[in-house]
């Protein structure tokens, strides 16, 4: 046997391994049809509170300021099972924190019942600055770390642009789609090989720029080749007419989602049908959790609170049913 033949199956067992802990199928690491066991569980993305929580780290005195004790006990309160730690929120980001301030957040999530589904951090994938790009991959990897002492099983990146108001093509000096592919797939396969070895998964985040459509979403995912790089599911950044029918393309590759307020990533819009989520979900073989995300989207006075307790109210009975 090749010792190419041989790191092929030491990675697909370590995925299945990794899958297994997280609450996911073996069935579901090889895109296969749906499995009879179906446990989907609830988290609440921070990122719901960027304005509270990115207050609370310019002033902590503000009337409006939340620090991450306040996001714990609002998650638990509410009746999440778990909440989704992104790292922009910490004080130190973007360099890890410290940790002991890693193990005060873990050690308040256990007090509360809390599970950490997960963690996320930006990074820049689509540039023609390689220097850039090896500044993003770093971060990743100091982020895997983290996520191993939060016990955090997966790590949310982007695909996309993160040099607003820039698109991917303006940043890639004008590359074509082939070549800018090619130079997340290789940043993100290391990524994927530097977390595997430490139990974590990257999770591929479509944001509606680089990755707008789920064909789109599978192409870079295929591209990568790892069996630690899968698809975070952002229901809200599907750029088409039917999202739901994106979200069914990625989800046999799903290690995480985020479940937005609408799919069509505009206020006033139909708001989200959990129940075709969690059918998707199901149908798909996906086990594991699925994360809640509310933003504001510019409207004033927009009650974040009242919005994600609706969102898991339904989300709730989705799951029941």
């Amino acid at each position: 046997m090749s010792p190419a033949t041989h790191r092929r199956d030491f990675l697909k067992q370590s995925a299945w391994l990794s899958l297994a802990a997280l609450g996911l199928s073996a069935r579901a690491a090889e895109s296969a049809p749906a499995g009879k066991i179906s446990r989907l569980r609830t988290s609440l993305n921070a990122y719901s509170f960027y304005v509270e929580l990115n207050q609370g780290l310019k002033d902590p005195k503000h009337p409006k300021a939340m620090n991450l004790s306040q996001l714990l006990n609002f998650t638990a309160e509410a009746g999440f099972d778990a909440i989704d730690l992104t790292g922009y929120f910490f004080a130190s980001y973007p360099k890890a924190p410290t940790d002991a301030e890693i193990f005060a957040i873990k050690h308040e999530a256990f007090r509360l019942g809390l599970e950490i589904s997960g963690s996320g951090v930006k990074n820049e994938v689509t540039t023609a600055d390689k220097a850039l790009r090896a500044e993003g991959k770093q971060r990743i990897k100091d982020w895997v770390e983290v996520c191993v002492k939060l016990g955090a099983p997966v790590l949310r990146v982007f695909a996309d642009t993160n040099i607003p108001p820039q698109k991917w093509q303006a940043v890639s000096g004008g590359a074509s789609r082939e070549v800018v592919e090619g130079w997340i797939a290789d940043d993100f396969r290391e990524c994927a090989e530097f977390a595997a070895a430490r139990g974590i998964f990257i999770g591929v985040q479509n944001h509606g720029d680089f990755l707008t459509t789920g064909a789109e979403h599978v192409s870079l995912l295929k591209r990568v080749n790892h069996p630690n790089c899968r698809a975070i599911v952002d229901t809200g950044k599907y750029l088409t007419a039917d999202p739901y029918l994106d979200m069914a393309l990625a989800a046999p590759y799903a290690v995480n989602w985020q479940v937005k307020e609408t799919p069509f990533g505009k206020p006033n819009k139909p708001l989200t049908d959990m129940r075709k989520i969690v059918k998707i979900a199901r149908d798909a073989g996906y086990n594991g959790y699925l994360p809640i995300e509310s933003l504001p989207m510019g409207r004033k006075d927009y009650d974040t609170p009242g919005e994600l307790r609706r969102m898991l109210k339904e989300l709730k009975a989705a799951i029941a049913e």
